[in-house]
């Protein structure tokens, strides 16, 4: 049970991590309904499938990240070369802008939220929530791109991305939804969108990694496992929000979570 357990959970986190519809959400949905107890222990599963779904989108924009971080470097370290470089280090500036506030939320209010809004119909409301969003940018097109990103769009972003540690809350549809509401062009909110998920997952997890220390022996090929079906099924769904983000059809997703939703209220009332 250990390994289909993990198996079920890394496919629902690589299928549900990229898209707009909170993969902590359907994996805590899925625990109670089908009552999972194997993670009863100090160390959570949903890290190592989370570092599985990191290393995908890791792959995915490699040839970007390292081209912004060699354009942030050679900015402060090469006058020479600094006018060329401008666009780079400016860009992973607001980058830092808008990871600001959801770390600030997340130190302050992160326990109190996973112990006051962690139940099912706090997650029910969440997803009413995304679905609202969701449908609201059904019709917008942006005309910006990466380099015409301003401090203020930076700091708005960062805010809508605050209210993601209300568990159920989606981060990639939150802050997709704040990139068009900032008129972004789909490819840049994107591209953005998920620029952004590489300083939030990362301090998630170096937050968490103590507990490493006590995973169960019995557990750790199961997990390793889950991470690497999570892995290869985030890549996949990746390139598949990738076509419907370019085709404007969002809003299916809206659907979706409402379905998911009204499931909920009805299925567990």
């Amino acid at each position: 049970m250990d390994y289909i357990t993990c198996i079920i959970l890394g496919l629902i986190q690589g299928i549900t991590e990229p898209l707009p519809i909170s993969s902590s959400g359907h994996v805590f949905l899925f625990k109670n309904m089908f009552n999972t107890t194997i993670f009863n222990d100090s160390f959570n599963f949903e890290i190592i499938s989370n570092f599985g779904s990191f290393l995908a989108i890791l792959f995915i924009f490699r040839k970007e990240i390292i081209t912004l971080i060699k354009n942030f470097f050679l900015y402060i370290f090469s006058s020479k070369k600094r006018k060329n470089n401008k666009n780079g280090f400016v860009y992973i500036m607001k980058l830092i802008i808008s990871t600001i506030p959801v770390g600030i939320t997340g130190i302050l209010f992160n326990d109190y939220l996973e112990t006051h809004f962690n139940s099912l119909n706090m997650l029910a409301f969440t997803f009413l929530f995304t679905a609202l969003m969701l449908y609201l940018v059904r019709n917008i097109k942006g005309t910006k791109n990466n380099d015409e990103i301003t401090f203020k769009d930076a700091i708005i972003i960062g805010l809508f991305q605050a209210i993601t540690i209300i568990p159920g809350i989606s981060r990639s549809g939150t802050t997709l939804v704040a990139c068009l509401l900032c008129k972004l062009k789909r490819d840049d909110a994107l591209k953005y969108t998920f620029m952004l998920y590489f300083p939030v997952s990362l301090g998630t997890m170096l937050l968490k990694v103590p507990e490493l220390i006590n995973t169960p022996n019995s557990l750790l090929m199961p997990y390793l496992i889950g991470m690497l079906i999570a892995l290869i099924v985030t890549y996949l769904s990746y390139l598949w929000l990738s076509n419907i983000v370019k085709k404007g059809k969002l809003w299916k997703f809206s659907i979706y979570c409402l379905c998911l939703a009204l499931f909920i209220f009805i299925y567990f009332r």
